[in-house]
């Protein structure tokens, strides 16, 4: 096997990272990176328990006798390493020749590696942005870009995650590029600083207001909504913290899964996580926990599609994991001349690095295996613009 072949490449790589475009990673560093599914396959559920909230409050009362037992039952959700992704270009003899005689081929590798890298980040992103469709709630006001004129947006998200009770101790607000460039107007924000010298949970914070660290990412949604019409809920009624709701056969149209919805008497947004191709029929619908926050009476109630909006995203830090590890080699090994680790000091992730021998030929990958996954709805919120 051939040694130091990546090895002598750390310099330039580094160097490269630095020159090749990179677009803006909010949430990666934002939610949390969680090495400990690494001993799944891809696809294979690890199970992370969830406790649930305590209201078995009880008076005390002195006794000679230990008052019964307090058994709760853990919840559990599951989560899985759902990609195992190379990212790989090639060369042969004859190409590194030709490009020798010009820019060299080793500076041409670092950035090709550099690009690779950036495809791979900006994948991983696009995946933590996708997970809007699960988040609980959602504040401001669909076409209205936050912050034109203040900061009651971000209040309103904050209201969300404090009403379901989420810990603000580490928590985010991740823009996309066009409402971080009102809040940066609105608050005369100069990020003029060496982000290489942050920690990584540190970096690309705009700004920190009532407990939120305010991000910006590339990969930020804008929606599609659901085309449904003239849609209603039967006429059953539903209690607080109710999350499935059953349609009369009304209307006509789709409601998907990430549509906000407002029901008649409620002001609140509520995110579907599970849609109905056809409200025709009188299906159902979820909507993410908590579920309904006002009670809904016996009576059908019309339900309103908020308009297509960029799908802005708070939440704390423990209420998103991203499991990452390195792609599985077999355990004879296989016929890669070299392989490294590299770290991206912009997101945190760690990649593979690895270089195969062919006929007169070497390929390259950039490599990574994840799985994204909301472990605790109740603690996010979308801020529509």
């Amino acid at each position: 096997m051939t040694t130091n072949t990546l090895t002598n490449l750390i310099p330039d790589l580094y160097a490269a990272l630095d020159v090749v475009s990179r677009e803006l990673v909010g949430m990666i560093p934002a939610v949390t990176m969680d090495a400990s599914v690494d001993r799944a396959a891809v696809n294979q559920n690890v199970r992370v328990a969830i406790a649930p909230a305590n209201t078995a409050g009880a008076d005390i009362t002195p006794a000679m006798a230990i008052p019964a037992e307090a058994d709760q039952t853990i919840d559990n959700v599951s989560i899985a390493i759902t990609k195992a992704r190379a990212f790989p270009f090639s060369w042969n003899g004859e190409e590194q020749r030709g490009v020798n005689s010009g820019p060299g081929y080793l500076s041409i590798r670092a950035n090709q590696i550099a690009q690779a890298m950036r495809a791979a980040v900006n994948e991983v992103e696009a995946d933590l942005t996708a997970l809007h469709t699960k988040f609980s709630r959602a504040a401001g006001t669909a076409g209205t870009t936050p912050f034109a004129t203040n900061t009651a947006g971000l209040t309103a998200a904050r209201k969300i995650l404090v009403d379901n009770g989420a810990p603000l101790s580490d928590a985010a607000l991740v823009l996309d590029t066009t409402a971080g460039s009102s809040l940066r107007t609105l608050l005369n924000v100069n990020s003029a600083r060496d982000e290489s010298k942050l920690p990584i949970t540190a970096q690309g914070v705009i700004t920190r207001i009532s407990d939120l660290n305010v991000r910006e990412s590339g990969q930020i949604v804008t929606s599609t909504a659901g085309t449904a019409a003239s849609a209603t809920t039967d006429n059953a009624g539903y209690a607080v913290g109710a999350t499935t709701i059953t349609l009369a056969s009304a209307g006509t149209g789709t409601l998907v899964a990430g549509d906000v919805v407002t029901f008649a008497g409620d002001t609140n947004q509520y995110v579907i996580t599970s849609g109905d191709t056809d409200v025709s029929n009188g299906g159902t619908i979820t909507i993410a926990a908590p579920g309904l926050r006002k009670a809904m009476s016996a009576a059908t109630k019309a339900i309103t599609v908020v308009a297509a909006a960029a799908r802005n995203m708070a939440f704390s830090r423990s209420a998103i994991v991203l499991a990452t590890r390195l792609p599985e080699r077999p355990q004879e090994g296989d016929n890669a001349l070299d392989v490294m680790t590299i770290t991206d000091d912009r997101s945190g992730l760690s990649f593979e690095v690895a270089i195969y021998g062919g006929y007169r030929k070497v390929r390259y990958e950039i490599a990574l295996a994840w799985g994204v996954k909301v472990i605790k709805p109740e603690h996010t919120a979308l801020l529509l613009g």
